[in-house]
């Protein structure tokens, strides 16, 4: 593809002070917070796939593919040409162009088909795609949790988590035995419960027993992607809530009839994706996991898409931040670059040490996927709470560092702004999250105890940790102050891994997070060194 350049000179005036576009990068190596996250994680040996990846995904085509899916919006035909009911979603050819480079490149299989430090990789390449559009993730995103809960099912389940490993995007409407590889989504909450899925009142009626075959009846009021394949869901069997996996076809290779898009959803952002609303009318499915289990066993799923909410966060700092340096490092205002004036300075540091605090974070928590520590079950929540419900504030800011370009939708920063909250409301809102947090201390010593061994390993490294540290025990563990709980537990989680990491940012978190946190970012910015900060944040084109 010819790169188009733009008139500069006009009868006007001449087009000056004005940055380049942040294309042609390699969204890995250029990331110097990424790549150390990786390689503390042990991944040092995919390095050139990340990179490879990374250039690709920073291409002006990728890129201006995900400028075109996020304005050409997803549109639901509920009905063919002669009348024939088909529940089709149709997307924009750039969506389906992204989808293809995320999933052929293992986004969704590499954590679970034997890629060594496998959810570390996929983190990083979520992290990578993501800066570009942060939609098509999502249905990336529940394809890989889904196996979680589905490889522990002897029959179909297995046969389904396979067709997931093929890495393969195949966006043919037929059945899944015809097609290169799937793509599953995820059925849970309904009008009357939202997260309290147990006030769910769809019910499940046996169709064939001996093949665990089931027809459900009822609505579910949010299916993300609901073009996937197949969705797992829940539903009332005559022994309680259980799980289910309802696929688009049935193996008879007739469409399943009783699964009914009935309309797209009109969100803030995740434009490029669709999100819909869906009814069962006696819809085919199979059970998955023991009859009566479902929570346990679709929970086995929601804990990798909330890794993906954290992963994604950070990916969405990111983007954000690597715009707002950018357009620093080429814009000049009173005769010096904006980069070089204090005020701007000391802003761009602080989003810095942010932004490599949610990586560093996320990338711990992969680590702890891949080695099934229980550290996982605390920090997952954890880090979903404190990166996603920080993320809108840190974007608002960086789009600030724009002024007025960064409030147009001809830009990234509007579109990274819709995006920003969420992964704070998707699988649990700050509430839930944060009670979730809550039960489990009460509940898995296990996991209390990890958290304490990931707290230990940084004792010692810097006085102010030590002192914030030894603040923790005396916080209240009611509900009403549970998310002041889990912020403080976040704050020294993302010090601890910085500091055993010994991260060159880390004494400059401690000082800005711990010791003199701030409301307003860059109000306490005098007491680190900004430009080396800045130096090591800058994307490198």
């Amino acid at each position: 593809m010819a790169t188009r350049k733009p008139i500069t000179a006009l009868d006007t005036h001449e087009v000056t002070n004005q940055p380049p576009p942040l294309e042609g990068i390699d969204l890995f190596s250029s990331d110097r917070a990424l790549v150390d996250a990786v390689t503390k994680a042990g991944e040092s040996g995919h390095a050139e796939r990340l990179s490879r990846f990374g250039r690709r995904a920073g291409s002006a085509e990728v890129i201006g593919w995900a400028r075109d899916a996020e304005r050409s919006v997803p549109v639901l035909e509920s009905f063919d040409h002669y009348g024939q009911r088909i529940d089709e979603v149709r997307f924009h050819p750039a969506y389906h162009h992204l989808m293809a480079l995320g999933l052929d490149n293992g986004i969704a299989a590499s954590a679970w088909d034997g890629t060594s430090n496998g959810h570390v990789v996929h983190a990083a390449l979520s992290f990578i795609l993501g800066q570009v559009d942060a939609g098509v993730i999502c249905p990336m995103t529940m394809t890989c949790a889904s196996v979680a809960a589905l490889k522990g099912d002897a029959g179909v389940g297995s046969e389904w988590a396979r067709r997931v490993l093929a890495s393969r995007y195949d966006p043919a409407s037929k059945p899944a035995s015809e097609k290169a590889g799937v793509t599953i989504g995820m059925a849970m909450t309904e009008k009357q419960g939202g997260s309290d899925v147990r006030a769910n009142t769809t019910r499940a009626e046996p169709l064939d027993v001996s093949r665990d075959t089931f027809a459900l009846t009822g609505h579910k009021w949010f299916c993300s992607a609901p073009m996937s394949d197949a969705f797992l869901t829940l539903a009332y069997s005559d022994r309680g809530l259980t799980c289910f996996l309802v696929p688009r076809w049935q193996p008879d290779g007739e469409r399943n009839a009783g699964f009914r898009i009935m309309r797209l959803k009109d969100k803030l952002g995740d434009r490029s994706n669709a999100s819909s609303e869906i009814e069962y009318h006696h819809a085919f499915a199979w059970r998955i996991g023991e009859e009566g289990r479902g929570i346990p066993a679709i929970m086995q799923m929601v804990q990798h898409t909330r890794l993906d909410c954290v992963i994604g966060s950070a990916s969405t700092m990111r983007a954000a931040l690597a715009q707002a340096l950018w357009h620093a490092a080429h814009r000049s205002v009173f005769q010096k670059r904006l980069i070089d004036q204090p005020a701007m300075d000391a802003v761009l540091a602080d989003l810095a040490i942010e932004s490599e605090a949610a990586t560093a974070l996320g990338f711990r928590l992969a680590v702890a996927f891949d080695t099934r520590e229980p550290l996982a079950r605390l920090l997952t929540p954890i880090a979903k709470y404190w990166i996603c419900k920080r993320t809108p504030g840190f974007v608002y800011e960086a789009m600030e560092c724009l002024g007025g370009a960064g409030y147009v939708e001809t830009g990234p920063m509007a579109r990274l702004f819709r995006q920003s909250p969420l992964n704070a409301i998707w699988e649990g809102s700050g509430n839930v999250i944060a009670l979730d947090v809550a039960r489990a201390m009460e509940r898995e010593p296990e996991a209390v105890a990890a958290l304490k061994d990931l707290f230990a390993t940084a004792r010692g490294l810097n006085p102010i940790y030590d002192a914030a540290l030894a603040t923790l025990e005396g916080t209240r563990a009611d509900e009403a102050s549970a998310r002041h709980r889990v912020e403080r537990i976040a704050l020294l989680a993302q010090a601890a891994i910085l500091l055993a990491a010994q991260n060159p940012n880390a004494e400059a978190f401690c000082r800005l997070r711990l010791e003199h946190p701030s409301f307003a970012y860059g109000g306490s910015a005098a007491e680190i060194e900004s430009r080396a900060i800045i130096d090591r944040a800058l994307p490198v084109v």
